[in-house]
């Protein structure tokens, strides 16, 4: 091979490792951990899907609330974390704080004061967390809100849907960090959506009689429509044995005060679950409480 081959061949591998060098250089990353990492939170209250993302700042011994020195001082509109902001999204209509929200995506901004916030519901969530840019007539819901202190510091800015209430109709949206936490009241429905359902339904699959009688026996409805929905459903087939459903007779002829016919019923019921090979799932015993209750 003379000198001018060697050269040549010496250059094209060069000229490759380089171009390699490049290409890896234009794609290879280094991941760090981010100041502010994202966060979620979702839950289902009633039937609405209620889901938070934010970003998490962290306290990094820094004053986060209070006065003109604080990181967010008082009086001040914050964009209620990180980054580009936290976004709140709800499946259905809702009340916060007592008012009217649509269902959709907002963008959660909040004012600090010594003992009351002022929360926004923000329906341009282009704004992101670029407050100097709010414009008022985009706030689909205002409200006024209580801060409470806290007895333990919370270092990373946290939100939690928290507080569902027994009926599922009530929850809270809870930020804390710091010492601070402000509760804001959401109210979801949901009475109308399954009043239709059992309406269509029950027509078309008589099992759902069930679903509708314990709907209606748990929300404190019509318990004589209660009841005429689990008759009809034991008279049919061998219904009857199903000494679950039973005893859902039961309770709906104790809650109507009809003590004897109640007791009556339960211990069907509990005959019924004892002579179950497959067990009782525990009914001998919600029927023995039932009827002790009774008596």
């Amino acid at each position: 091979m003379n000198l001018i081959m060697y050269k040549t061949k010496l250059f094209k591998l060069s000229f490759a490792v380089a171009l390699f060098a490049i290409s890896f250089n234009g794609t290879a990353q280094i991941n760090t951990p981010a100041p502010s990492p994202a966060g979620s939170v979702s839950a289902t209250v009633g039937l609405t899907e209620i889901e938070i993302n934010y970003s998490r700042p962290q306290m990094k011994g820094r004053k986060i609330f209070g006065d003109s020195d604080a990181l967010v001082p008082n009086g001040q509109l914050w964009r209620a974390g990180a980054n580009a902001g936290t976004t709140v999204k709800f499946s259905d209509d809702v009340k916060i704080a007592g008012q009217d929200l649509a269902a959709g995506e907002y963008l959660f901004l909040a004012t600090p004061g010594a003992s009351e916030w002022e929360v926004v519901f923000y329906s341009d969530i282009s704004l992101g967390g670029n407050v100097s840019a709010y414009d008022d007539s985009k706030a689909a819901l205002k409200a006024k809100v209580k801060s409470s202190k806290l007895t333990e510091t919370v270092g990373t800015l946290t939100y939690n849907i928290s507080e569902i209430s027994e009926n599922s109709e009530n929850a809270n949206i809870q930020l804390a960090w710091e010492n601070t936490a402000v509760n804001v009241p959401v109210q979801v429905s949901f009475d109308e959506t399954v009043m239709k359902a059992i309406a269509e339904n029950t027509v078309v699959n008589p099992r759902n009689l069930m679903t509708a009688a314990r709907y209606y026996l748990s929300a404190d409805k019509d318990l004589n429509q209660a009841l005429a929905w689990v008759n009809t459903y034991l008279a049919t087939g061998d219904n009857s044995t199903q000494f679950w459903n039973v005893h859902v007779k039961a309770q709906i002829l104790a809650k109507q005060g009809n003590k004897k016919e109640a007791i009556k019923v339960a211990k069907e019921s509990m005959a019924a679950a004892k002579a179950f090979e497959g067990g009782d799932f525990g009914y001998i015993k919600r029927n023995e409480d039932l009827i002790a209750s009774l008596k």
